[in-house]
């Protein structure tokens, strides 16, 4: 049996991901992006299923640090269209609500209907923890933004559904695993997720990315990042459609490395269907 960690407690939008993603599979919850890469890197899980941007929110804070870093390979990647519920103990209503709980970014994906009840908020550290918590106050006064599941589970009445600002509000998700599993060049979509860190030299970021243009080689993602103090070199993570055993691909990566003094793959896998209708 595969056993997935997740940041977060059971009922929260990750733990949906890895269950969709590993039917019957074992959830491992974490409390923190990097307790969950820990998991797997230590063997006590077999792959993370992390989440990495929001349609709504942007890129997942810290996660661009930790996955170059980490040691792990992306192997495949997951997009779960996000709904939230607001939702409080048995008996409340609506007119009871004056505090809504949730995790700052679904906090930030709902401020319409917080707006429009006039209700102060409280950050928690997961969506399905803040229904936790008030399961527990047992306050009609305090109501929760979390996902469908997370009322089932912990007995909750939902007093409002599908309160998410965008109806397309979609987050996506990595795999990170122990084990590289290149996917094989068979034609069919394929992403390739990679890190980079360019020569102290001017203009090498444009002349390292010059390759992916001259080829044709979409680029899906280019974040920055410094590692340290001081002057050193930016360091880039970057993602791709594309194979690498591709003509066009490995040329624009042959141009990469002659500007870069790490290049480092991490990770080829198919791309989602998600891609393919939008």
């Amino acid at each position: 049996m595969t056993t997935a960690a997740y940041q977060g407690e059971p009922g929260s939008n990750s733990a949906t991901a890895a269950a969709a993603l590993y039917p019957g599979a074992e959830g491992m919850p974490c409390t923190s992006f990097e307790q969950a890469l820990d998991a797997v890197t230590l063997g006590t899980a077999d792959v993370a299923v992390i989440p990495v941007d929001n349609s709504a929110a942007g890129r997942v804070a810290d996660v661009h640090h930790l996955l170059p870093e980490s040691g792990l390979f992306i192997v495949a990647e997951y997009f779960l269209a996000i709904r939230f519920d607001l939702m409080g103990v048995p008996g409340a209503t609506l007119e009871d609500v004056e505090c809504v709980r949730s995790h700052v970014h679904a906090l930030g994906q709902c401020r319409k209907v917080v707006r429009e009840g006039g209700w102060r908020t409280l950050v928690s550290d997961d969506t399905a923890g803040a229904a936790r918590e008030v399961a527990e106050l047992g306050d009609p006064r305090h109501a929760a933004l979390a996902p469908p599941a997370a009322a089932r589970l912990y007995g909750l009445d939902v007093l409002r559904s599908e309160v998410e600002d965008d109806p397309d509000n979609t987050t996506r998700f990595v795999v990170l695993s122990r084990e590289a599993a290149l996917t094989p060049h068979t034609g069919e979509p394929t992403m390739t997720s990679l890190f980079f860190c360019v020569r102290n030299i001017p203009s090498a970021l444009y002349k390292a990315l010059g390759g992916f243009a001259s080829s044709g080689v979409n680029l899906t993602k280019i974040e920055s990042y410094q590692l340290g103090a001081g002057l050193n070199p930016s360091r880039f993570y970057v993602e791709i459609e594309g194979h690498p055993d591709e003509e066009r691909v490995a040329l624009a990566l042959h141009e990469l490395r002659f500007f870069s003094s790490e290049v480092r793959i991490l990770g080829v896998y198919p791309a989602h269907p998600h891609r393919l209708d939008h």
